[in-house]
């Protein structure tokens, strides 16, 4: 484990040297890095404690480090790894932004080249990213990419916590925050400034600080990895729609081809969990089933289940804390704009907590606007995608997503 030390005395003045508005005599936080709370509530403190390693967590401590704050990154790495994500070319502005050297993303992840679709149709389209301007995508190895953006964060002198959880989260006497970090079986308190919720769907923090989570459809993943085989070395991704969700495939690395199948919960079929089951869904379809024709699953594999639905949290943001990520709004993985928007929203939290030390009194609304029209082009886009499949416009799961307000569109809770 790498543990996180306190910030020396230096990384404090540096703080005071970059920050006009922080200065010990009229910063209303100065007793979270001196004062008569010190020796009582513990050493750790920092402008930012960021719950989360992932790509949104990664992006937001990276800003703030680059800023000048002191930044903590924990990450819990737990649960199973993430698997058969991609990252769009688009995303090369992104990392640029935030100082990550793409050159390794080459090395490290397997090119997507192309995407091929039977939506709306039996035939399939085919779309190359040669004719984007930022080049080809990427089929991501998440463990590796997330791994890339945390040593990124550590090149600028913030520490980064491995295997290790934010928890219990209180108000602190002197201003701020303190929270408890346990890794490893070990607990030891930490005051910060501000936090970041950058924990996923679950918004483990910031529904501790009043926030509410609001659930859009029941869409969930059930995928199978399968062994290799030839038609992997194209490099492109397959999206072709079903009479009751939507399957995709796409090469992977280390070596092996991932197909997932989406639908409601209410929907899958019993048994789904079991590789018989799974495969005999998978060879009802036209296009993907020839990509796994040939194939056994990995060994010890079987499909796996995972939550996909679309979510936002209200607020974004409070008096000392920020969602950022899957945490602030998630999508349908249709979409494809799962990493991209982790790292603008990462971004952004950074800049926002940022300016909010300054003393720029709206910087947390200024968040909270772009994250909105974030989703709310994703909500219009979602809707118009799902609109264009007509072949089963009677089929529960495409009626949800076709008509507004109704049981699991984009325009009701549940």
């Amino acid at each position: 484990m790498t543990t996180a030390a306190a910030p020396t005395e230096s990384r404090t003045a540096r703080r005071y040297d970059t920050d006009p508005y922080a200065d010990p005599d009229t910063d209303p936080y100065a007793d979270l890095y001196d004062g008569p709370y010190a020796e009582r509530y513990g050493t750790d403190r920092y402008d930012a404690v960021v719950a989360g390693g992932g790509p949104a967590g990664a992006a937001a401590a990276l800003t703030l480090a680059r800023a000048g704050r002191t930044v903590l990154l924990a990450d819990a790495g737990g649960g199973p790894s993430k698997t058969g994500e991609s990252l769009v070319p688009a995303a090369r502005l992104l990392l640029h932004d935030l100082g990550v050297d793409i050159r390794s993303l080459d090395a490290d992840h397997r090119p997507c080249r192309a995407t091929l679709s039977a939506w709306g149709s039996p035939h399939l389209h085919r779309t190359d990213f040669i004719t984007d301007p930022y080049g080809h995508g990427w089929h991501l190895d998440r463990p590796a990419f997330d791994r890339l953006l945390r040593a990124a964060v550590r090149t600028h002198r913030a520490d980064v916590a491995e295997r290790a959880t934010v928890t219990h989260p209180a108000p602190h006497p002197g201003g701020g925050w303190q929270v408890t970090v346990r890794a490893d079986g070990a607990a030891r308190p930490v005051r910060c400034r501000w936090l970041v919720d950058a924990t996923g769907r679950r918004a483990s923090l910031a529904t501790r600080c009043g926030a509410r989570r609001h659930r859009y459809d029941r869409l969930i993943a059930v995928h199978l990895r399968l062994t290799a085989g030839p038609a992997d070395s194209e490099g492109a991704s397959l999206v072709e729609s079903a009479p009751d969700g939507w399957w995709y495939t796409a090469p992977h690395t280390p070596a092996h081809r991932l197909v997932t199948y989406f639908t409601d919960t209410d929907l899958a079929p019993p048994g789904l969990g079991h590789p018989g089951a799974f495969l005999d869904r998978l060879a009802a379809t036209r296009h993907t089933a020839r990509l796994a024709v040939g194939r056994s699953p990995l060994a010890g594999a079987s499909p796996r289940r995972c939550a996909a639905h679309t979510a936002r949290l209200e607020p974004l943001a409070g008096e000392g804390w920020i969602a950022a990520g899957d945490a602030a709004i998630a999508f349908d993985p249709l979409s494809s704009q799962g990493i991209l928007t982790a790292l603008y929203s990462g971004l952004c939290a950074g800049q926002a907590i940022d300016a909010r030390l300054r003393g720029e009194a709206g910087a947390l609304d200024g968040y909270a606007a772009r994250l909105g029209e974030t989703f709310d082009a994703y909500r219009y886009g979602h809707r118009q995608i799902h609109i264009g499949e007509e072949r089963w416009h009677s089929r529960p799961f495409w009626q949800r997503r076709r008509s507004p307000g109704g049981p699991g569109s984009l325009a009701q809770f549940i």
